[in-house]
């Protein structure tokens, strides 16, 4: 039974995809358009081949709440090197002098969000990460990718062994994450973040749940100065 759960879970979650790939590719929106509010600055950092508009749902929502939402354009689909998309970041909150900064991650955008706040210019610009289904330990999976994008999540990658060993960081990171995602078998949980597991299966379909938002407002509410 388990296991027809997951299988189910699993064709949902690649609909899901599916669906947002399709509706980012024809209606492109404007980046610009969420940029009113009063509150903390949000930064969207999708995760692997997503374009800024996967996260629709979240942005969408986040800006009716009065944040500033922020589409860094130029990370494109995401496939380059978690350093080399972290540089971009910065240059973004740089050159819009972004300041108590809330990262908003899914899956690859939590390493990104994370290398963000290493750098020393752009580490004071960040208040908080809060990241989605993010592989923080990597995923055994991607050891045997053909693709050097996708292998760069393997648990030996040296540069996401430099990130797990920085645990200074993790108190001000959020991490949620569901009961099963079949792209990080080892899961998302990060020790000494806010770990909030939600009873959601799948990688991708958690970013259209109703239970996500409301994780996302306890972790904004849980840091009062964003």
């Amino acid at each position: 039974m388990q296991l027809l759960r997951r299988g189910g879970a699993w064709a949902l979650d690649y609909a899901y995809v599916a669906y947002w790939q399709v509706r980012g590719f024809i209606f492109r929106g404007d980046a610009e358009r969420q940029l009113s509010g009063d509150r903390a600055p949000v930064i969207l950092l999708p995760g692997i081949y997503e374009p800024w508009q996967f996260m629709h749902p979240v942005a969408s929502y986040l800006h009716e709440r009065g944040h500033p939402v922020h589409a860094v354009t130029a990370l494109g689909y995401n496939r380059g090197s978690v350093p080399a998309m972290a540089e971009l970041v910065a240059q973004y909150l740089r050159e819009r002098d972004l300041r108590n900064v809330v990262l908003l991650a899914h899956s690859k955008g939590g390493l990104i969000g994370k290398y963000v706040m290493t750098l020393p210019e752009s580490a004071p610009r960040v208040h908080q990460l809060i990241a989605v289904n993010s592989p923080f330990s990597g995923s055994v999976y991607a050891m045997f990718a053909l693709l050097p994008s996708l292998r760069a999540f393997s648990p030996r990658n040296r540069t996401l062994n430099a990130l797990r060993a920085n645990l200074a960081l993790n108190s001000r990171i959020t991490s949620i994450y569901g009961t099963f995602d079949p792209h990080i078998p080892g899961g998302s949980e990060l020790v000494g973040a806010r770990n909030v597991q939600l009873d959601v299966m799948g990688h991708f379909r958690i970013l259209g749940d109703d239970r996500l938002l409301a994780a996302i407002d306890a972790a904004l509410e849980a840091s009062p100065s964003a």
